[in-house]
């Protein structure tokens, strides 16, 4: 099982604080927890998000999430695609770690960052992931910030950008819940379209167990399912859960239950693998 969507440090982004007091701990304390995690769940691989505005000697973000990543076996980490950085020594360090290896993929933070997948200042990014050959994830629908503007965050803007950049693969995070359908049609109507199947419940162990947490898992699970049939790709879906916003454990077996078994393969390894080439 690969978990595509973690998070190993704070974002940085504008409104969010540190998602959970876990991340403000040194790197050997958050590594310790995400094993624990990962094997209790039974994922084996992880991919876990960089943290914005880390400064010029950190072109993507990666470095404090690549300290716990050398602690986690399986870990891997996911750059941030910056487009408030537009400098051609930015992109040309950029150019350097990707073809390094050192990241699996490149994350946008729509709504958070008042910028539109279309902007120019992204251009450059898709054309370097496609040169390398690994997606661009986009957070897309609901935020954690009183700061985001939420019509950045929609689904529809990537369809634009999966148009005109047809040899790039784009992720939308979240499903683009609460809107789901709108994130189903795009990835109906575009092959290089993805979605991930992380956040879309939060909260701990004793949360998910309860009575108001199983109705809400009824509720996103019919919304999944529905995405998942609307949009005829079960192939463009990949596992994630958003840690440590949700428990592994829980959140795989709410993802169990959401995804009509015939899927459970594809959508718990096997896309992820063919989505990130690994």
């Amino acid at each position: 099982m690969i978990d595509c969507h973690v998070h190993a440090v704070p974002p940085n982004l504008p409104g969010t604080g540190a998602l959970a007091p876990l991340l403000r701990q040194p790197a050997e304390v958050v590594a310790a927890e995400l094993r624990r995690e990962m094997q209790t769940s039974g994922a084996t691989a992880a991919f876990a998000m960089g943290a914005w505005d880390s400064g010029p000697d950190d072109p993507l973000g990666v470095n404090a999430t690549l300290r716990v990543a050398d602690q986690v076996p399986g870990l891997k980490v996911i750059g941030v695609a910056d487009p408030t950085r537009t400098g051609d020594d930015h992109f040309r360090r950029v150019d350097e770690l990707l073809a390094a290896g050192t990241v699996v993929a490149l994350k946008g933070y729509l709504g958070y960052l008042h910028y539109e997948p279309a902007h120019p200042n992204y251009r450059r990014y898709y054309e370097l992931a496609a040169r390398h050959k690994i997606p661009v994830m986009f957070h897309t629908g609901d935020t954690y910030s009183p700061r985001a503007k939420l019509r950045f965050a929609h689904p529809l803007g990537v369809d634009e950008v999966a148009v005109d950049h047809p040899d790039c693969r784009f992720v939308l995070c979240h499903v683009g819940n609460p809107w789901t359908t709108d994130a189903a049609e795009v990835i109906y109507k575009n092959m290089n379209v993805w979605a991930d199947l992380s956040g879309l419940l939060v909260g701990t162990d004793e949360v998910f167990a309860s009575e108001d947490g199983r109705e809400a898992a009824a509720e996103v699970g019919h919304a999944v399912a529905r995405a998942i049939r609307y949009s005829e790709r079960p192939n463009r879906f990949v596992y994630g859960t958003d840690w440590p916003l949700a428990p592994m454990a829980a959140y795989r077996d709410f993802v169990r239950d959401a995804v009509p078994p015939e899927y459970h393969d594809m959508v718990f390894e096997e896309n992820a693998r063919v989505l990130f080439r690994v």
